[in-house]
């Protein structure tokens, strides 16, 4: 599901930190008695009375202070503002209506965002009225909190979830999603109008012209995909960072939606760390992966550059050796059609069931290739097993001693099924359980 992000603001040292970590239920965010400690922003999965929201930390906003590091925050906030469905504006109650908060109350108004207003360090809340002085702010009813305790915080979340965008609809059970990923600039919105044949994104050469994922619905050789492409956002200037983080934040709602991501990587710089982070997220989320090396038209290279590139990922990261590599330009269009059939192809595999009988068959074959490792004090031995899920494919083996087979065994049966039926670009789960013994005895 692509859930909705709800953004945390307000004037430094109110308890934005506090009430994040409150609701989404780590140490995620900072907390410091110094004013203004969050520097950086930080967001985190939430969920209430069964709706899941992004929540995002944002730093003290100072909206008529000169300072440098003030001046970032704004822009920063900004940012944050722009991607909210909806915004917390947290205040205190102990110091009331401060000038600060009424100059970000009157910044909110001309943004067309909901808005809610809360009134936090509301400890004796069962006999607060103080909260009342903060209806002036002209942002419609305070709700009062005690964001340390957790007094109050239920029925906040109430009202949030309330005001929350409806829940998207799921993706058709027929059509494929497809994110589109990958660091700023290396031709995301290219190879998505190359595959659409037509500019329906902006493509611009200056880095992050990509403001917003957009969803665009194709019809390839029968099938329905929806492509989504994310931003890859960065801006001159010090609030670089902040950008990218709220680009990283989008990324992370088109994976949580997709049934495939494509990873694009530009030629010339190879796969950064980043966008190993973002393959490994989507890898163990259960998403098929495609590396999209593009501008491959602009490498030097001999017969052997794309495999010994390829390598060189699986040597970082060795679930890549599972994920198809792809080598293409989406500005003379080489190869891209390849993309469109591998797509496909891994999501049909993400899909992939195979019968009960053809499993056991696979699992003998295996024992008799290689027994699993015996523990101490009684034999190990794998019984029987099926394929108990799929998107991605799951499979469970019975065993005499699911405790005693080690990771490497593991590794070893996810390894024999891959090479036996396929299930490219997509990561495998696998289980050991013990038999149930017979409940009559």
């Amino acid at each position: 599901m692509n859930a909705a992000t709800v953004v945390l603001i307000g004037r430094p040292n109110v308890g934005k930190s506090t009430l994040f970590n409150r609701i989404a239920g780590g140490r995620a965010a900072i907390v410091d008695e110094r004013p203004g400690s969050t520097r950086d922003r930080h967001f985190g999965k939430a969920e209430w009375n069964g709706r899941a929201f992004w929540l995002v930390d944002t730093g003290g906003l100072l909206p008529s202070s000169d300072e440098p590091m003030d001046a970032m925050i704004r822009g920063q906030v900004e940012l944050a503002v722009a991607a909210a469905d909806v915004v917390l504006l947290l205040t205190e109650v102990e110091v009331g209506p401060a000038p600060a908060d009424q100059e970000i109350a009157e910044y909110l108004r001309g943004q067309g965002k909901p808005v809610i207003l809360v009134v936090n360090k509301a400890d004796a809340l069962a006999r607060e009225t103080r909260h009342l002085d903060f209806y002036e702010l002209g942002l419609g009813e305070p709700i009062p909190v005690s964001a340390a305790t957790g007094k109050g915080v239920g029925d906040l979340l109430d009202v949030v979830v309330a005001a929350l965008p409806p829940a998207p609809e799921a993706e058709a059970a027929d059509s494929i999603a497809v994110a589109v990923v990958g660091r700023p600039n290396v031709g995301k919105s290219s190879l998505v109008n190359r595959l659409l044949g037509q500019e329906r994104h902006i493509v611009a050469a200056e880095p992050g012209t990509t403001r917003d994922a957009i969803d665009s619905p194709f019809e390839y050789k029968g099938r329905a995909l929806t492509f989504i492409d994310t931003a890859g956002l960065r801006r001159r200037g010090k609030i670089n960072e902040a950008v990218e983080f709220y680009a990283l934040l989008r990324t992370q709602r088109a994976i949580e939606r997709a049934h495939v991501c494509v990873i694009v990587v530009d030629a010339a710089e190879g796969l950064h760390t980043q966008d190993l982070k973002v393959a490994a997220q989507a890898w163990d989320a259960g998403t098929g992966v495609v590396i999209a090396v593009n501008k491959w038209d602009l490498v030097e290279k001999d017969t052997k550059t794309a495999e010994a590139g390829r390598k060189r990922a699986i040597e970082r990261a060795a679930f890549l050796a599972d994920v198809p590599f792809l080598y293409l330009s989406a500005l003379t269009g080489q190869r891209v059609q390849k993309v469109l059939d591998t797509v496909v192809e891994v999501a049909d595999a993400r899909q992939g069931r195979v019968q009960t009988a053809e499993v056991n068959r696979a699992i003998k074959e295996m024992v008799t290739e290689r027994q699993p490792p015996q523990a101490a004090g009684s034999e190990v031995k794998l019984l029987y097993g099926s394929q108990i899920g799929e998107a991605p494919p799951s499979f469970a083996i019975v065993a005499s001693r699911p405790d005693g087979i080690p990771e490497s065994y593991r590794r070893f049966i996810i390894n024999g099924l891959r090479a036996r039926f396929g299930f490219l670009g997509t990561t495998i789960r696998l289980r050991f359980t013990r038999r149930r013994r017979d409940p009559g005895r």
